[in-house]
């Protein structure tokens, strides 16, 4: 056998492919001990026995002597028939059989269905009888008896409170109920948001011009300030350029966003840190001092002024009291002076 020289991987692949091949030659020769063993007379003589059948067999037995062709022939159909018949005949008992055994493993369900119904609580139910043997009939009428001691239905306490417990109907005329209060509710959002209302304001830049505007409570701060421009830009030169977004609200010394509508104010009764933001007309009655809890109708005139303005002054007062509103923020006293 000649060596391979090479590589140490090489030569561990070429020996496992030698080793292989042996093997596969091993195999060969078995298969080929096996053939010739199966070649043998005596195996072929065993492999190709004489099948003897039955009909054959019968007819060989009653057949004594010389016969004529005919007599052969009928006997031959005569045995053909009595073995279509036996046949026949046993598979009818198998059969029969089959059937008794169907009809017995469905009459013991018939009977554990009777006794399952008869423990059961829907006496009112009509049980299908099909009893057959007398047993059952005892069984039956037995059950019977003890049932009678209960009673025929059981039905619902009516002085148990069962709200807790879950119901389709009353759940379903609750949500119809919510989703008709809150399409009230909405409805009657809606129409307070289109009342109209008159806000009195003052553009202040450094000194007060009083102007009213009609606008509707739904209507934010942004929308508050184009109106404002529409009115003021006649008479006030500066303001011809100018958008809303340039200008600020500033109402009860408080900067309020421009988001905001007039009804936010109105709805939660917002109070300002010299007065309520809920009163958007103006009184001249300046209070020095008050109580914040104590409501009063009087209000000052919000003012709306430029925000370069604003960045100019704020150092001055009265700017330098406005600061950002705060919808969390409290006042427990009005001031028109000081911080």
């Amino acid at each position: 056998m000649a060596h391979y020289k090479g590589a140490a991987s090489e030569a561990g692949r070429a020996m496992h492919l030698m080793k292989k091949r042996e093997k596969a030659q091993q195999e060969i020769e078995l298969r080929k001990k096996k053939i010739e063993e199966d070649l043998k007379i005596e195996n072929i003589e065993n492999k190709f026995a004489t099948h003897y059948d039955a009909v054959e067999q019968q007819l060989k037995s009653s057949t004594i002597g010389l016969v004529t062709l005919d007599e052969m022939k009928a006997k031959q159909e005569h045995i053909v028939r009595e073995r279509e018949k036996k046949l026949a005949q046993k598979k009818a008992e198998k059969e029969k059989e089959r059937q008794k055994e169907i009809e017995a493993k469905q009459a013991q369900k018939n009977k554990q269905k009777r006794q399952i119904q008869a423990l059961s609580f829907d006496f009112n139910e009509d049980e299908e009888e099909d009893c057959e043997e007398e047993e059952e009939d005892k069984i039956e009428t037995s059950w019977q008896d003890q049932s009678e001691v209960v009673s025929k239905k059981i039905k619902k306490n009516p002085d148990v409170d069962t709200s807790f417990l879950p119901d389709r109907e009353r759940e379903e005329a609750d949500l119809k109920l919510r989703e008709e209060l809150r399409l009230e509710w909405v409805m009657t959002q809606a129409s307070l948001k289109d009342e109209p209302i008159t806000v009195t304001f003052s553009y202040w830049d450094g000194s007060g011009h009083r102007r009213n505007v009609t606008l509707k409570k739904g209507n934010s701060i942004y929308q508050f300030l184009q109106r404002c421009l529409d009115t003021l830009r006649p008479e006030f030169s500066e303001l011809k350029t100018v958008s809303a977004d340039q200008l600020m609200y500033v109402k009860e010394d408080l900067i309020l966003p421009h988001h905001y509508t007039f009804y936010d104010f109105i709805v939660t009764k917002a109070r300002g840190k010299s007065g309520p933001l809920f009163q958007f007309d103006a009184s001249d009655d300046i209070r020095l001092v008050n109580d914040a809890t104590q409501e009063k109708q009087d209000s000052h005139a919000g003012k709306v002024l430029l925000r370069s303005w604003y960045e100019r002054n704020k150092h001055i007062f009265p700017a330098s009291r406005w600061e950002p509103y705060d919808p969390t923020k409290t006042y427990s006293k009005y001031t028109v002076k000081g911080k």
